[in-house]
């Protein structure tokens, strides 16, 4: 919970953290897990996480991983732990033969854009990602 207050407020965003500690370890790390996660640790403590979920593409016919959340501490930045993590992603891919790791970066997270580009990812800009909320979501769902 430490890391994910950390990447929101990163993100600008710690007011929107709803989330509590049993239920990341329930949905995580319970009986029957819908989102997955892989932690790095530096000296025994933990210091970065990836936590991640399976897609599915009608056109490929193949699952994919969709990565929620990526971060490492700034002060540990540098040391191969966000390689290391997206690399096991792309490995687990692999070797279930799906089709894609995909997630969505901020636009104005350059540093992030460069790491994500050096390792071969590329932005898909002829999408556009819309988000159900809140009360909009409760109103869809009411019809």
């Amino acid at each position: 919970m430490r890391l994910v207050r950390e990447l929101a407020e990163y993100e600008r965003a710690l007011h929107e953290v709803k989330a509590t500690e049993e239920q990341l370890r329930e949905r995580l790390f319970g009986d029957d897990p819908k989102a997955f996660a892989h932690v790095v640790e530096h000296e025994g403590r933990v210091v970065g996480f990836a936590v991640w979920f399976l897609t599915f593409s009608t056109w490929n016919g193949t699952h994919g991983i969709y990565l929620e959340d990526l971060f490492v501490e700034p002060e540990y930045r540098g040391h191969g732990y966000g390689k290391t993590l997206l690399t096991e992603l792309a490995r687990i891919a692999d070797e279930r033969g799906y089709g894609r790791v995909e997630w969505a970066v901020l636009n104005w997270n350059e540093p992030a854009i460069g790491f994500y580009e050096a390792l071969g990812a590329r932005p898909q800009d002829e999408w556009a990602v819309y988000r159900l909320t809140g009360d909009a979501l409760t109103r869809a769902a009411r019809g």
